[in-house]
């Protein structure tokens, strides 16, 4: 049936974001960080020094609780994605036409090289 006969009022197309969707809002939550640290479960205490050391030299901040039971299974998923998490590539800016030529021969780029 159409909302020709059964009008319940506006009906809103764009829907808030924060109601619906499951977005971030807030962006600024950095996990790792001291007021946001990360949860990782390890099953053995010479584990849990390995992985102090591994976020003492990352400068990260995690709660790390030894769980030995039996069948007890290690959660270092957060850690290892902030760990195999590659670096920023900034790309070298070719030289302008009018810039100074880097062979050093003191002539612009488009009289020498270019």
């Amino acid at each position: 049936m159409s909302d020709k006969f059964f009008f319940k009022g506006r009906q809103d197309a764009r829907q808030h974001h924060t109601a619906h969707g499951g977005f971030k809002t807030r962006a600024s939550q950095k996990s790792g960080s001291k007021k946001y640290p990360l949860t990782l479960v390890v099953t053995s205490e010479a584990r849990k020094q390995d992985i102090e050391t591994q976020v003492a030299e990352a400068k990260l901040h995690a709660d790390i609780t030894l769980d030995s039971r039996e069948g007890a299974v290690e959660s270092i998923a957060e850690l290892t994605a902030l760990l195999s998490k590659g670096a920023t590539l900034t790309k070298a800016k070719p030289p302008s036409r009018n810039d100074p030529c880097s062979c050093g021969s003191g002539l612009k780029f488009k009289k020498c090289c270019g």
